[in-house]
């Protein structure tokens, strides 16, 4: 029987909850947003749906880039998980200063009953960040950082340097 490294394991646990929060947001996106209330909304003009549709593939990019810096070749590196983290908590960051826009809102008054109530409070996209997200990046993080050796890295090319 083989032992595992406790630090291997935790940031593979640390990397696995950002990674999960980085996919977890386009999906939700994608989800919430292809049917009557956004894509398929009659009342949205087809601009609207244009930024729906940016927004929908920002989401994939950041997520893409997230995954790639935690995944790929500098993956050892402080710098590769601190990016990989700042990557997965964008798209979900962005929600809060969006709603101050004159007239936004989180959603459509005429699909406002669509949203899901938890204990009184109505669950949305602010309520998920904040309950959800935010706690996994950090704990995330602070697992996978907790299990990185202190590497100098050159940055030109991602290799260590001696």
């Amino acid at each position: 029987m083989t032992t595992r490294d406790p630090l291997a394991t935790r940031r593979l646990v640390g990397k696995l909850l950002i990674s999960s929060v980085a996919v977890l947001w386009p999906v939700g996106a994608l989800t919430a947003d292809w049917n009557e209330t956004h894509v398929f909304n009659p009342n949205w003009s087809p601009h609207a749906k244009f930024h729906n549709g940016q927004t929908i593939v920002l989401g994939v990019e950041l997520a893409a880039l997230s995954l790639w810096q935690l995944w790929g070749p500098a993956r050892a590196s402080r710098s590769s998980l601190r990016w990989g983290t700042l990557l997965a908590g964008l798209y979900f960051a962005t929600q809060a200063p969006a709603v101050l826009l004159p007239g936004a809102e989180l959603v459509d008054p005429e699909f406002a009953d669509r949203l899901p109530v938890l204990g009184g409070i109505r669950i949305n996209q602010i309520t998920l960040s904040l309950l959800g997200s935010m706690p996994a990046l950090a704990l995330g993080y602070k697992l996978a950082a907790g299990a990185v050796t202190n590497q100098r890295t050159d940055h030109r090319d991602g290799l260590r340097a001696p």
